[in-house]
């Protein structure tokens, strides 16, 4: 089984092994699995000029047709070169592409597929950590030392320090999504260029204003049951032109803080220490609603949240044109359903 973990993600990033051209993106962290698709793309052509040395396929699509993913990779460009295909997964599954084309010679070709939270039993996912010649990287939210570690890469970038307030501001409003963290600390080194030192005016004047905390009067409306809270914040977040996905993303990552934490406390811990611990920590802003979530919903209430968030984000993904409406609807049943005490 080729499912790579740990600092073994980072060795095959910094070197593709060439030996398993197909690679496999996977994960709730949407940004990482970009990040770290279009470093794989940028370092396996050899001229990125060239428009026919990427070719973009959508997975979709290539269901209906998976024996196009081998024949895109065994062509031969005319001009020579290496080359790479992305591939970006919908709902419908080419693993069979993907099986036949493991059993060959790629050569000079990489095969990169983006795909979301697929679940280890799914056809794609089974059929790339199985084949020697393929691999699977799951891509979760950071973690405490990943973000710390971002935090310290880009400031080393623009020559900056941080004070220590300015770090614990930054660390409870970042994380989540790999790209948006990196977007923010890059506005935030612009921001502070030039002051030697990143302080906690510059995190609250441009990453508190722009984070994901316009977002949490949506979700916290949600889990604490506010129906109307959340109707005109949502309405809010549609006028500003907020792509409802990173709503129901965001409503996802809560809904599994809250159920790690609800087991916590249904195993004994005080709510307020609960709140007080873990990774990513609640902004102060956010702990009141999370309180009152945690008491009104137990473990057993919130798996079936949970699954209807999955249900919304796929539907989402496969009538794009609806997604406001669903994510909306889905978030309302949400809040009615977290105001009924059982």
């Amino acid at each position: 089984m080729v499912a790579l973990r740990g600092r073994d993600i980072d060795s095959f990033l910094a070197r593709p092994d060439p030996a398993r051209p197909i690679v496999l993106l996977y994960g709730p962290d949407a940004g990482l699995v970009r990040e770290r698709a279009d470093a794989l793309i940028a370092s396996a052509i050899d001229n990125p000029d060239d428009p026919f040395s990427l070719v973009k396929l959508d997975g979709d699509e290539l269901a209906a047709e998976p024996s196009r993913l081998v024949d895109e990779a065994m062509t031969v460009p005319l001009f020579g070169g290496r080359r790479a295909i992305r591939v970006r997964a919908g709902s419908r599954s080419f693993a069979a592409g993907v099986e036949t084309l493991a059993g060959m010679s790629v050569r000079d070709c990489r095969i990169v597929i983006e795909a979301g939270d697929i679940r280890p039993d799914s056809p794609l996912r089974k059929a790339c950590e199985r084949a020697a010649t393929a691999v699977a990287i799951g891509c979760y939210p950071d973690t405490e030392r990943d973000l710390a570690k971002l935090i310290d890469d880009e400031l080393r970038i623009a020559n900056l320090r941080i004070a220590p307030d300015a770090r614990a501001s930054l660390m409870s409003l970042l994380g989540g999504d790999r790209q948006a963290s990196r977007n923010e600390l890059r506005k935030l080194t612009l921001f502070a260029h030039g002051q030697g030192e990143v302080t906690l005016d510059h995190v609250m004047a441009v990453v508190a204003d722009a984070s994901e905390m316009k977002l949490d009067p949506i979700v916290d409306g949600a889990f604490g049951g506010k129906p109307d809270l959340v109707e005109t914040e949502f309405g809010k977040a549609m006028i500003a032109g907020t792509y409802p996905g990173v709503i129901i993303s965001a409503a996802q990552r809560h809904a599994a803080w809250l159920h790690k934490s609800a087991l916590s406390v249904a195993s004994g811990t005080p709510i307020s220490a609960v709140l007080e611990a873990g990774f990513p920590r609640l902004h102060f802003s956010r702990k009141p609603a999370a309180e009152v979530a945690l008491r009104n919903l137990s473990p057993a209430r919130l798996l079936p949240i949970i699954d209807q968030l999955a249900t919304a984000a796929l539907d989402m993904r496969k009538q794009p044109t609806l997604a406001a409406a669903i994510a909306q609807r889905t978030l309302l049943s949400i809040a009615v359903a977290a105001r009924r005490r059982v």
